[in-house]
């Protein structure tokens, strides 16, 4: 549906971007004898300014994108809303809630060269695994993805490399129900596929999250239950109370009224803890 523009010409001012900047064993990596296997992927994730000038970025390829700002997401049908909150009321994540699991993308800042997800996912390999998870480094579309197995949720999280980004996309659903060839981690792969990055120009530090933007009609809904939640904090009696969300996070759904909103541990928590992030 988008042509890519000025592609060669933008990998052409990338230099080594195809290539392996470094081992995995220099990267940290708690499977360092794994060797990235990437196919070729028809799709995205696409970098916004790879695309058509012009191009209506909410249209997707099989329906429309939420645009997030940093990235806009292609919503499965059916799929419902749920979004973290900061304590001051601001958006961390947004989750896509499917009949089959969960579904969290999110984009961060990288180097101009590759190999960003090596080294996160190492990192998330090592933390899932002091947190006494069963762990495996399996093979997807864009090479390794990190699969665990934890008392309350299978996990898989996917990563791709782009030009000064780097997309994860968490995956949770029940045990069992997030293997490689289930309905759950199909509609994750799918998802990123048509997912775009609007990476922008500002210096981040790497593996720093590029910020979520809420549709404003979503954040106007989000911001009153907000206020509401700081009112019944206060003692207030609120007029109409919203009904409480799985895990304390606010659903938004086309016909419901947001929920309370989860506040997010720190950076500092391991894997489990930033499951969210």
């Amino acid at each position: 549906m988008f042509g890519r523009r000025k592609k060669k010409e933008a990998e052409d001012d990338r230099p080594g971007f195809f290539e392996d900047a470094e081992t995995d064993a220099e990267a940290g990596d708690a499977d360092a004898d794994y060797e990235d296997a990437v196919t070729e992927v028809d799709g995205g994730p696409y970098d916004a300014d790879d695309l058509e000038s012009g191009a209506d970025l909410t249209v997707g390829e099989v329906g429309t994108r939420l645009d997030l700002g940093s990235v806009l997401v292609p919503m499965p049908q059916g799929a419902q809303l749920q979004v973290e909150m900061a304590p001051d009321g601001s958006p961390q994540a947004v989750h896509l809630v499917t009949q089959h699991g969960r579904i969290t993308v999110a984009a961060y800042a990288a180097p101009k060269s590759p190999g960003q997800w090596r080294e996160v996912a190492g990192d998330l390999a090592e933390s899932l695994r002091n947190d006494n998870a069963t762990v495996s480094v399996e093979s997807g579309p864009w090479g390794r993805e990190v699969f665990a197995v934890t008392p309350n949720a299978d996990l898989r999280f996917i990563g791709v490399d782009g030009y000064r980004w780097m997309v994860r996309c968490v995956v949770a659903g029940p045990s069992g129900g997030n293997t490689a060839d289930s309905e759950l981690v199909a509609t994750a792969r799918a998802i990123l596929r048509d997912t775009v990055v609007k990476r922008g120009n500002e210096p981040n530090p790497v593996r720093t999250p590029l910020p979520v933007v809420l549709p404003e009609a979503l954040a106007q809904q989000l911001a009153a239950a907000h206020q509401q939640q700081l009112a019944q904090q206060q003692g207030a009696a609120p007029q109409q109370p919203a009904p409480a969300g799985p895990q304390g996070e606010q659903q938004a759904p086309p016909a419901e009224a947001p929920a309370q909103p989860q506040q997010r541990r720190g950076e500092s928590g391991s894997a489990m803890q930033q499951l969210g992030r």
